[in-house]
């Protein structure tokens, strides 16, 4: 039953929509055990899995792209990668989720209602960091931390590059032998005001991927 079928059944039982409404969600997200409106779904609507929707690392590799590639090493929210993936469909970023998440990411529910299969065609999933490195093992990679002193600005943007994020700020330390591994090209950071807590991990993202695809002139863009 959809979030409309919900509200409107309670409204014939003479029940407050809005509780019904309330109790589909937890901690923000949609509980798991409301499902046919949230699964990703294919161009006749029909559930399919997540994992059926993605592209292979191999493929992302070949493909040819107007913006970076995004990489999420271990993300932890799901919202977070939720925003990521319309953020990837709406730019042609491919985004790339390296385990482990904090997340269940293979079952048919992303808990992020309204992805199809259009925006998880964008999406590859990585066993590890070394499979994202050897599936590209052309490409230069730019990690964005805080421990930085180049902003990200600086730095002259090709659509081979993989711009790295680490783990949303957690009770784990930052895995600094992957954002300042021998492996990155390039550490960068985004410029905000002294003793603030840092921004949301897709807000960052998002300004990246941006300020890449302007250097680009937005090709592919309209």
């Amino acid at each position: 039953m959809t979030t409309q079928e919900q509200t409107n059944e309670a409204g014939r039982r003479g029940e407050d929509p809005s509780e019904a409404v309330g109790e589909m969600y937890e901690y923000g997200y949609r509980r798991s055990n409301y499902g046919p409106d949230e699964l990703v779904t294919d161009a006749h609507g029909n559930p399919i899995s997540v994992t059926e929707a993605m592209m292979s690392a191999k493929e992302a590799g070949q493909a040819e792209t107007v913006t970076p590639h995004l990489c999420y090493y271990s993300p932890r929210i799901p919202g977070n990668t939720g925003s990521a993936i319309r953020l990837c469909a709406v730019t042609g970023t491919i985004l790339h989720l390296v385990e482990p998440l904090g997340f269940n990411l293979k079952d048919t529910k992303l808990r992020r209602a309204g992805l199809d299969y259009h925006d998880m065609a964008h999406v590859v999933l990585h066993p590890d960091f070394d499979d994202l490195v050897a599936s590209m093992p052309d490409s230069r990679i730019i990690a964005f931390t805080a421990h930085a002193t180049k902003l990200y600005t600086e730095v002259d943007y090709r659509p081979s590059d993989i711009l790295l994020f680490g783990p949303e700020p957690g009770n784990i330390p930052d895995p600094m032998e992957i954002m300042a591994g021998p492996h990155v090209a390039e550490q960068v950071r985004l410029p905000m005001r002294p003793s603030l807590r840092s921004l949301n991990l897709t807000n960052c993202a998002s300004i990246a991927i941006y300020e890449a695809w302007r250097q680009l002139n937005f090709r592919g863009g309209r």
